[in-house]
């Protein structure tokens, strides 16, 4: 199936008067779906292998700096270099010259750009302008080069020398009659050393509100091993997946979120090791991969399977499919096919009996329908669960943007306790996470509901009291900033309005802010929506020398990925521009002006940190963590070890820190229906069930191109795609486009209009389409049960022809 579709002659005003025009997603007027004609190819190629390698080529080329990159790339993830700014998957112990992947070089790529925003950048546009652009148009400029102020008179930055911004901000923070009505972000791209002194400097400033990046991806994961195991972290190593025989892979695809997991998926398929996939939509990354490295396999354009057996539940039927998994396995065990392993559950485990009579007691009709999946399907699983003596068990956003994500990823646990695989070699639970340091961001204390134990800790040290009373995190934020209960943003990296939910809502929310306060790389969406004042502090990327003190000595940071493993990070390129200050410089500096005028009103001496000791020589800063974080004990001699430490798992140890002491089986119902289920009924009225994803050229929400080419997509990102029955039963063609249309259950018409409409492999009633775009269509009220993670992966839409065609 291929096709191509002329665009319309429609103007952009034209798409806009399609729908309301407060929540409606409004078509940019350089986006691709009023400009561009776009293609729809299937890709029978492999993941990795010459698809990549082109890749590579053409954004090192569009970098306009291919020699800086490949210089960089030879530095990525090795002892002596820089961790790579984009996912959190661990380097291997026994690591090769090569340690990137495609979606690693177009990051260092788009950090090494020759591309530069300047002063003369900001006199040729307005913010009312910028705002029309898209996302990829934004970040393309290049990198931010110098501190830039709002101009409300002009519509415009202007410069600000970094005195002066710090001045400004100290001057707004310590004028708020609440420290509660200021809020701080954080992206997981912060260094460990940045997040440290960001939690510190706002634990003293007086507040506890920390919207951060974790909010709205695994917040899920560590509620729900916390409760299980007693860890809010996974329990496996890198290592482990060289010796587990069984892999079970839930909502996530590592093709394009983490391509070098693939190669660790490989290798574990070549020894034979069985990997059951569970995702919705089929992605070429569970299916196919060719090494690039693997000099033999690119002559021959050959590659290796990954998944053994490849599962499409619905949206939101993970648990049920998990539950499923477990039923069949009690009848294995009755028919004497299946021995749990009884000493570890009697040794180590709690609450087995109440989780085997919820299972037992539901019937198959209820799990199939929930799961969309059939009893045969799960019994098969269930047979190789039988018999895996080392089992993983991975997952990632498919499983933790929904309502019940906790009580799943619970559930998946289950399934790891019930044959003892945990704290054996080769076995154990691996929530995969996003982006390269928001585990260790968490870690640093980064945490609206901050444990007691940190809080006495930072006491004890600083000698003085710490706020105790939890703060806001990413929606809560967003609901104070609406309610009049917050009015300055200061975020350190990433793009807030962007990653959220709600988007028109957020933005208005966001245009109250008497203080916008952006810590960037490059230029985004975040940084236009200005209600009274804003800042632009540019910083250094992770690629770049980081040089601090009288000496200007070179500095190192710290970062720790989703397997525990905390290493040094030293970036080998020159800065970008000669103004650019570190995060922890910028944050140092934004503390130091601020307490000096916060903490005497308190009866603190303000000199109770000192700041720019701490920034001379990152090692202070690492002293200052190894006393106050456990785990850290001799952190500057530990960093210094070929790949860095682990950080000690108790769970991985078999111990359990419950209130029982003991890993716990959650025996949680299965909700009452997942959203397929709900809009059952509706489907005849077009109502599907939405999941928002990340294309290939894409990380979180940095748009690297247009292209998404394991789905076959090419110069486009305003695509939705669809099963070919719900077509077919809608009366819809592919390459038609359409409008989404959202829930208005707050009495606001959602809608996000002229998406193509593709027909692809994916369940009936569920659909899915690319982030940002589509997150106008989340309603900020739609969140997780214990988490307030929005539930991107449950989005009920309804489609409709679009009036871009006439």
């Amino acid at each position: 199936m291929s096709s191509t579709v002329e665009p319309s002659a429609s103007t952009e005003r034209e798409v806009a008067d399609a729908a309301s025009p407060d929540m409606t997603s409004r078509v940019p007027a350089s986006d691709p779906a009023l400009t561009r004609a776009p293609s729809v190819e299937p890709y029978t190629g492999p993941a990795g292998g010459w698809g990549a390698m082109h890749s590579v080529g053409r954004h090192l080329k569009r970098s306009q700096a291919p020699l800086k990159g490949v210089r960089a790339l030879l530095a990525t993830n090795q002892p002596q270099g820089f961790d790579c700014p984009g996912c959190a998957w661990g380097d291997p112990l026994h690591g090769s010259s090569f340690e990137f992947c495609e979606n690693g070089v177009k990051a260092v790529a788009w950090e090494s750009t020759k591309k530069r925003v300047t002063r003369r950048f900001f006199e040729r546009h307005t913010l009312s302008e910028l705002r029309e652009w898209d996302d990829f148009r934004l970040e393309d400029q290049g990198r931010l080069t110098e501190p830039m102020r709002y101009d409300a008179t002009r519509d415009r930055y202007v410069p600000i020398d970094w005195d002066a911004a710090f001045a400004l901000i100290a001057e707004r923070l310590a004028a708020l009659p609440d420290p509660d009505r200021a809020l701080f972000y954080t992206s997981g791209r912060a260094s460990n050393e940045a997040a440290y002194l960001y939690q510190l400097f706002v634990r003293l400033y007086g507040t506890n509100n920390f919207p951060d990046c974790s909010n709205m991806c695994h917040e899920a994961s560590g509620v729900g091993m916390k409760a299980s195991l007693g860890v809010a972290k996974g329990t496996v190593q890198l290592e482990d997946f060289e010796h587990a025989d069984t892999i079970l892979v839930f909502g996530q695809n590592p093709g394009t979120n983490h391509p070098r997991m693939l190669g660790d998926l490989r290798r574990a398929a070549e020894r034979g090791a069985r990997i059951v996939s569970f995702n919705p939509l089929k992605e070429r990354g569970l299916e196919r991969f060719a090494d690039p490295q693997n000099k033999r396999e690119m002559l021959t354009h050959g590659s290796h399977r990954i998944s053994s057996h490849y599962y499409q539940p619905k949206m939101g039927g993970d648990m049920a499919a998990a539950r499923g998994i477990a039923k069949a396995l009690f009848a294995l065990e009755a028919q004497g096919r299946f021995t749990p392993d009884r000493d570890f559950i009697a040794s180590h485990t709690a609450d087995l009996e109440a989780w085997r009579a919820r299972v037992e007691a539901t019937p198959w009709a209820t799990l199939e329908d929930q799961a969309g999946l059939t009893r045969s399907q799960l019994e098969e699983v269930a047979s190789i669960v039988a018999g895996a003596e080392r089992m993983i068990v991975t997952w990632a956003m498919g499983i933790t943007q929904h309502e019940h994500s906790v009580d799943t990823v619970r559930e998946l646990v289950n399934l790891l306790l019930l044959g003892g695989h945990i704290g054996r070699p080769g076995a154990g639970a691996c929530p995969v996470r996003g982006h390269s340091n928001v585990q260790g961001d968490r870690t640093m204390g980064i945490d609206e509901k901050a444990p007691a134990w940190l809080l006495d800790a930072l006491e004890t040290r600083y000698g003085v009291a710490m706020p105790r009373a939890p703060g806001h995190n990413t929606v809560g934020a967003i609901r104070a900033l609406e309610e009049g209960e917050a009015e300055v943003f200061i975020g350190l990296g990433g793009n807030f309005t962007r990653a959220t939910p709600d988007s028109q809502r957020t933005e208005r929310a966001f245009r109250r802010l008497s203080l916008n306060v952006q810590i960037s790389t490059k230029l985004n969406r975040s940084h236009l929506m200005v209600g009274g004042d804003a800042l632009i502090l540019p910083c250094l990327g992770r690629t770049e020398i980081d040089r601090q003190g009288e000496t200007g000595a070179s500095q190192e940071v710290s970062v720790e990925d989703s397997m525990s493993m905390v290493h040094g990070s030293a970036g080998i390129q020159a800065p970008a521009s000669e103004w650019l200050r570190s995060e922890p410089a910028i944050i140092a500096g934004i503390a130091e002006a601020t307490l000096a005028r916060v903490l005497p009103r308190r009866g603190v001496a303000p000199g109770v940190v000192d700041w720019a000791g701490l920034v001379a020589d990152y090692d202070r800063i690492r002293d200052e963590i190894e006393a106050v974080i456990p785990g850290f004990e001799d952190f500057n001699a530990r960093l210094r070890q070929a790949r860095g430490f682990w950080l000690e798992n108790a769970a991985s140890q078999r111990r359990f820190d419950t209130p029982s002491g003991r890993a716990s089986f959650s025996s949680a119902p299965l909700p009452e229906a997942v959203m397929h289920q709900r809009l059952q009924t509706r489907r005849e009225a077009g109502w599907l069930t939405l999941q928002t994803l990340r294309s290939h050229d894409q990380y979180n929400t940095t748009v690297y191109g247009y292209d998404d080419r394991y789905r076959g997509i090419k110069g486009q990102r305003r695509v939705v795609f669809v099963n070919p029955d719900d077509l077919a039963r809608l009366g819809l063609e592919s390459g038609q486009w359409v409008d989404l249309v959202g829930l208005d259950h707050d009495g606001e018409p959602r809608r996000a209009p002229s998406f193509k409409l593709v027909a692809y492999d994916t369940p009936e009633g569920c659909a899915a389409a690319y982030y940002p775009e589509t997150n106008a269509l989340v309603p900020l009220e739609s969140v997780g049960v214990g988490t307030d993670t929005p539930t991107s992966k449950a989005v009920a839409v309804r489609l409709e022809p679009s009036r871009r065609i006439a």
